[in-house]
């Protein structure tokens, strides 16, 4: 999911990227034989791990890649969308410099936040080096990621971050799930005609949907959802990760401010969790996947609570083609 992709369409998630400012990364060692020490891991995954390092060891001068506990199911490839949660802190220090732990649920019932990711796609949350070591592994797994800053985080580390190129950083990552999903993907299946007062929709193949506003008529007050086409597959559960195309439009011009098929394709968020406008999350909680939604979305449960946002005093209208979920 790119950088507009994420600001436009998800709101920022609960825990922000302190350490970088874009996700890049310099080429170096990795997976090799280090020459000194490798920090400890305690806990299960599932659960914040515990991070030790020993106080008498100089920590490795290369990048190493540790597999802490292995999972099961079929191995995460390169381009496969993936629901993780992360913890980094600096080496001989106790303090968590950022992770999904320190996130809390936003109401009572609701799943903590995660990261929902692509593989081999840009980041807000973590470092390319980093995201891309757990391709190959299998969900369930606990991974440890060791380096200097100026090797996982290269020409992207924050100046106010307060960190060198020669700090050691280390990052745990617990990887909860994983979807293969073809980026090109979409919905099938005969379209159900716009309910009254409903925008107009339609839907060419690999491109971004025409949605067309109803002429003289107000914007609703209230969110409206129709399902125009009906899939079988999954229904959607709140902390899952979502990988759908879109294409949304403003009430008050008709006119396209976004589209997943602007930048490549499907994209990934995490549902139901306050990760993305409320108006998604309970537009789309409960869907099953293989459904094509249409939904309306007023200011209040858009980006009403954001007036910095182009889009604060918009209804929003969306065409969601949900693919799969992680």
């Amino acid at each position: 999911m790119n950088y507009n992709t994420k600001r436009r369409v998800a709101a920022l998630l609960a825990v922000p990227a302190l350490l970088f400012a874009a996700a890049c990364g310099s080429d170096g060692d990795s997976d090799g034989a280090q020459a000194g020490a490798v920090a400890e891991v305690d806990g299960k995954a599932g659960a914040k791990p515990e991070i030790s390092t020993p106080k008498d060891g100089e920590p490795s001068t290369k990048t190493v890649v540790e597999t802490v506990s292995e999972g099961d199911g079929t191995a995460i490839k390169g381009s496969d969308f993936v629901r993780l949660d992360w913890t980094v802190q600096k080496w001989g220090e106790d303090k968590e410099l950022g992770g999904t732990w320190q996130a809390t649920a936003t109401g009572s019932g609701t799943p903590r936040p995660q990261s929902v990711e692509q593989i081999g796609k840009q980041s807000q949350q973590l470092p390319a080096k980093v995201l891309d070591a757990v391709k190959g592994k299998k969900p369930g797994s606990r991974i440890l990621v060791q380096g200097t800053a100026g090797d996982l985080i290269g020409e992207g580390l924050n100046p106010s971050s307060g960190l060198t190129e020669k700090d050691v950083l280390i990052w745990v990552l617990d990887v909860d799930g994983a979807a293969t999903v073809d980026a090109k993907a979409e919905v099938k299946g005969e379209q159900a005609a716009p309910e009254a007062g409903m925008p107009e929709v339609k839907a060419p193949s690999q491109k971004a949907a025409t949605i067309t506003i109803p002429a003289n008529t107000k914007a609703p007050k209230d969110l409206k959802q129709q399902v125009l086409i009906k899939g079988d597959g999954k229904k959607v559960e709140a902390g899952q990760g979502l990988v759908a195309q879109y294409t949304g439009v403003k009430w008050e011009d008709g006119k396209k401010f976004d589209s997943s098929w602007d930048h490549g394709g499907a994209t990934a968020f995490q549902i139901g969790t306050g990760s993305v406008v409320q108006g998604w999350d309970k537009g789309l909680v409960g869907k099953n996947v293989g459904d094509r939604v249409l939904l309306v979305i007023p200011p209040s449960l858009g980006y009403g609570a954001n007036p910095s946002s182009e889009l604060a005093k918009n209804t929003l209208v969306f065409v969601v083609d949900i693919l799969g979920v992680v």
